[in-house]
């Protein structure tokens, strides 16, 4: 394996031609697209399919397709721990997070906070979550596109080591999703995204059929020289990959968070059109996140026998597809990649300038017509564009892509996921204790940071996303006797558990039924777990 299949003439027009639907779709929708509404949640419009595939392309960007496949390629395969947990924490989401959310009619998650607390934690979990997105989300998806692009086009890229070709390129990639998203938001990026999730399916599973070949689709063969539990969810403690008390109480942390809390994600959910569609939605991005280990983190950990050597694991996967891919499947595949890539970044983009938008500006400036908050929410949506692309290339200083967001996550997210655990199971959780939580639990994780830094802890960083976890509950629940009285039972009714029974459908029949869909992917996921335990 030492040569890149040649990019020729059919594999660009395909290519070509995947841009020119994608800027067709924004174009068509940019001209309906006049409010602010329709401009960041798609009219309030979607359906379970749109949503469903859009969750899955949004979120194997920049994480799975590159990350993840890098990482399998380094640690094994438990790094997949993350995709079948998502199924776990989608069927979660949708029983006790989603009716509220759609209920409430939030166009942004901070809204929650605001109406089951107060302001100030609203504000300041929508400026953690503007920051997330861009710094994280969004310059991670131009990382990715711009190392995707490297590969494909070497002549284009000589170097990586930050150099000017290697920024440019990242700037050119963030205008690109950056103009259709500011011209169509969400649904653009919805419609645009369930293209590209059945081009990433089916070009996925092209590189995962053809790695295998190289091995005359022999089981044996293929794990013969791989490393012990290369090939293993279940890791012990001082395995490299993902030890299993992380897998434990660190992956459903980062899960919660990135898929009930992240807005670039449940954006996609609060734009549904009824709650029924909101939770089919979630549960079709469930069953989804099934297949990346099969068709994209296999093929990763098995070429490790077929490039030993690769200087940066990030590479492994767009490797395998200059490699291994004929001419014609080739350009397909690479058209997969940079969708996946421009779904992450439009995806990030438009979540941002939500935020922004709906949670700052609009508040300041009550008189704004539908018409200028649209206006608005595209020019931020620019500016954003321009700040993700400066910050992406230094991401390149890091171990690598997933290193580098879920590292980030495990010291960002703790506070915000026990508030919102509160926020919906504690009738008691108060404003104060609240922010009290998002202040104080910030505070520890970034000592926690500095120790880990300094190696004073060595320990894994899911297992101490857990642990930040677990305090901040702990500060959540004293803060909020210690600092003022219970809210008003009045007050909370609506946006708390508490009293209430699990709501069963209306009268559905049983293969529209939510808690059917919820079965059939905690059924699949356990059957999974334990074939590759």
């Amino acid at each position: 394996m030492d040569g890149n299949a040649p990019i020729g003439a059919i594999d660009l027009s395909i290519i070509a031609g995947y841009f020119l639907i994608v800027f067709g779709i924004g174009y068509i929708i940019a001209k309906r697209t006049e409010s602010g509404d329709d401009l960041f949640l798609a009219g309030r419009s979607l359906a379970w399919g749109a949503i469903g595939f859009s969750l899955f392309a949004s979120n194997i960007s920049s994480t799975t397709l590159i990350g993840l496949a890098g990482d399998a390629y380094r640690t094994g395969i438990a790094v997949s721990n993350y995709e079948w947990m998502a199924g776990v924490v989608l069927v979660f989401i949708s029983i006790f997070f989603i009716p509220f959310f759609i209920r409430s009619g939030l166009t942004t998650i901070p809204e929650y906070l605001e109406k089951r607390f107060d302001v100030r934690s609203r504000k300041y979990f929508s400026g953690l979550s503007i920051f997330t997105s861009i710094m994280i989300d969004t310059a991670g998806g131009i990382y990715a596109g711009a190392l995707v692009l490297k590969v494909f086009f070497p002549e284009l890229l000589p170097g990586l080591e930050g150099t000017t070709d290697f920024i440019a390129t990242c700037f050119l990639l963030a205008l690109v999703a950056g103009l259709y998203t500011a011209a169509g938001g969400l649904a653009a990026v919805v419609y645009t995204d369930v293209l590209q999730a059945v081009i990433l399916i089916i070009g996925s599973t092209f590189v995962a059929y053809e790695t295998f070949a190289q091995f005359n689709f022999s089981w044996e063969a293929a794990t013969a020289q791989l490393p012990e539990g290369h090939l293993s969810l279940i890791r012990p403690m001082d395995a490299e990959g993902v030890p299993w008390l992380g897998t434990l109480i660190g992956v459903p942390v980062l899960g919660f968070y990135y898929w009930g809390l992240n807005q670039y994600i449940i954006q996609r959910v609060l734009g549904a059109k009824d709650l029924d569609n909101a939770r089919w939605g979630a549960m079709l991005g469930g069953a989804l996140k099934i297949l990346p280990l099969f068709i994209m983190v296999l093929p990763g950990a098995f070429a490790l026998e077929l490039y030993p050597n690769l200087s940066q694991p990030d590479q492994v996967f767009p490797t395998l597809v200059t490699d291994l891919l004929p001419v014609g499947v080739l350009g397909l595949v690479m058209a997969g990649l940079v969708a996946a890539i421009m779904s992450s970044i439009d995806s990030t983009l438009n979540s941002a300038s939500t935020l922004i938008t709906i949670d700052f500006i609009k508040p300041n400036r009550p008189e704004l017509t539908p018409k200028q908050v649209g206006r608005i929410g595209r020019i931020t949506t620019l500016v954003l564009m321009l700040v993700a692309a400066a910050w992406a290339p230094a991401i390149l200083e890091f171990q690598g892509l997933w290193s580098y967001i879920q590292q980030m996550l495990s010291y960002l997210v703790p506070p915000v996921v026990a508030v919102f655990l509160f926020g919906v199971f504690d009738p008691r959780a108060n404003g104060n204790g609240a922010f009290a939580t998002l202040l104080g639990g910030h505070a520890l994780s970034f000592v926690t940071f500095l120790l880990v830094l300094n190696g004073f802890i060595t320990i894994h960083f899911t297992i101490i996303a857990g642990i930040l976890t677990a305090l901040c509950c702990v500060l959540m629940y004293v803060a909020s006797r210690a600092l003022g009285d219970a809210p008003a039972e009045e007050n909370v009714d609506d946006l708390t558990w508490a009293g209430r029974a699990l709501e069963t459908p209306d009268a559905l029949p049983w293969y529209k039924d939510w808690r059917v869909h919820g079965g059939a992917v905690l059924t699949l996921t356990a059957i999974m777990l334990v074939i590759f335990w």
